[in-house]
C-alpha cells in the first residue's frame, strides 16, 4: 500500500471535510442547554456540595462548547447560519475570546505552526537553544515566564484577560472592540454576583468555571505543539503538510475527556485540514492508516511534566529540550 505525504494526504482528507448540519446543531445546541444546566444548578441549588459539582462541571463543559466555537470560527460548521453567527459571536464575549482576536490569532496559528524565527502570534513563542543564551535575562526571563506552568494555571487571567482581551484592544481599539465589551460584560456580571448572590455564589459562577476552562484550554494549546518528539522548522524548511504531523500531537484520551474536548486530541488531523469537523475526527483517524502514526501524549501526570521541561529548540538534536 502507497503511503500518502504532502498533498496527497490532505487530498485524502477532503471526503470528510463535510459538515453533516444537523449533527453540527445538535452537538452545538446540546452542549449550550447542558452549560446553561449547570449554571442554573450553581444558582438554584440549595446543596453547597452539588453546587460545587456543577461549577466543575460548568468549566468542562465550557472547555467543550469552546472548541466546538473553534470550529465554527474555522468555517467548518454552521458557517452559512446567521442564528449560529450570532450564538458563537455571543460565546465568544462570553469565554473572553471574542470572534475578532481570535480569528486573526488562530489562522495565523494554522499558517505558522511550529515556524522557527515567526511571530508568536497565537501560539506559545520558541527560541533555539543558542538564540536562548545569547538573549538578555530579561528576554529570558519573559521567555521563560509565558511558558511557565502557572502561567498557563492562570490562563483566565494572563491568556484570557489580558492576553486576548486587555492587549487586543490596547493594540487596536477600532478592529477589538469586542475585546472591550467581552471584559465590561465579564466583569459587570462578576460585580453583580459577587454583590446581589454572595461570595460563595461568586466563586462557584465567576471564577471556579473559568479558571478551570481556561487552566485546561491553556495547557491543551500548549501540550498539542511543545511534546517530546515535536520538531520546529526554519521558515525556508518549513511545510504545511509535514508540521501538521510531526509538530502537532494526537493527544489520546478516554472517551470522558473526548467529550469535554470535543476530539481537539485528534490535532494532527485538524492542522492537516481544519474544515473537517470535530465530531469526523475520529472517523479520519480510522480511515487513513497515515494519521494513526501520529505522535503522541496524553493528560498523564508523568506527560504532562515532560512536556513543561520542554523550554527551547535544539537544531543540533532535532528535538524540543530543557534548559539542563
Amino acid at each position: 500500500m502507497q503511503i500518502r505525504t504532502g498533498r496527497q494526504l490532505i487530498l485524502a482528507t477532503k471526503p470528510f471535510a463535510k459538515e453533516i448540519v444537523w449533527k453540527s446543531w445538535l452537538f452545538s445546541l446540546s452542549t449550550l442547554l447542558i452549560l446553561i444546566a449547570f449554571f442554573a444548578g450553581i444558582f438554584f441549588l440549595d446543596n453547597p456540595l452539588l453546587r460545587i459539582i456543577c461549577s466543575l462541571a460548568a468549566g468542562l463543559t465550557m472547555v467543550r462548547m469552546f472548541v466546538i466555537y473553534h470550529d465554527h470560527q474555522h468555517h467548518t460548521i454552521l458557517n452559512r447560519s446567521v442564528p449560529a453567527k450570532i450564538l458563537f459571536t455571543l460565546y465568544g464575549i462570553f469565554i473572553l475570546a471574542p470572534t475578532s482576536i481570535w480569528k486573526r490569532s488562530h489562522d495565523y496559528h494554522h499558517n505558522h505552526n511550529c515556524k522557527l524565527f515567526s511571530a508568536s502570534i497565537g501560539s506559545y513563542p520558541i527560541m533555539t537553544r543558542e538564540r536562548f543564551l545569547k538573549s538578555t535575562k530579561a528576554e529570558q526571563r519573559s521567555y521563560l515566564a509565558i511558558r511557565h506552568p502557572l502561567t498557563i494555571f492562570f490562563g483566565y487571567i494572563t491568556m484570557f484577560i489580558f492576553g486576548m482581551c486587555v492587549n487586543s484592544f490596547l493594540s487596536a481599539p477600532k478592529r477589538h472592540w469586542d475585546s472591550l465589551i467581552a471584559l465590561m460584560t465579564h466583569l459587570s456580571a462578576s460585580v453583580l454576583i459577587f454583590v446581589y448572590l454572595g461570595w460563595f455564589s461568586w466563586l462557584l459562577a465567576a471564577v471556579v468555571p473559568f479558571m478551570l476552562a481556561f487552566m485546561i484550554g491553556a495547557y491543551l494549546f500548549y501540550a498539542q505543539h511543545n511534546f517530546p518528539g515535536a520538531t520546529f522548522r526554519e521558515k525556508d524548511e518549513w511545510c504545511y503538510e509535514e508540521a501538521a504531523i510531526s509538530s502537532s500531537s494526537y493527544m489520546v484520551m478516554n472517551p470522558f475527556w473526548r467529550w469535554v474536548t470535543a476530539n481537539i486530541g485528534y490535532h494532527h488531523i485538524h492542522h492537516m485540514n481544519s474544515k473537517i469537523p470535530f465530531y469526523r475526527l475520529p472517523e479520519v483517524m480510522a480511515s487513513l492508516p497515515e494519521m494513526q502514526k501520529a505522535k503522541t501524549t496524553t493528560l498523564n501526570p508523568w506527560d504532562i511534566i515532560a512536556c513543561f521541561r520542554l523550554k527551547v529548540w535544539d537544531p543540533g538534536t532535532n528535538s524540543l529540550v530543557g534548559l539542563k
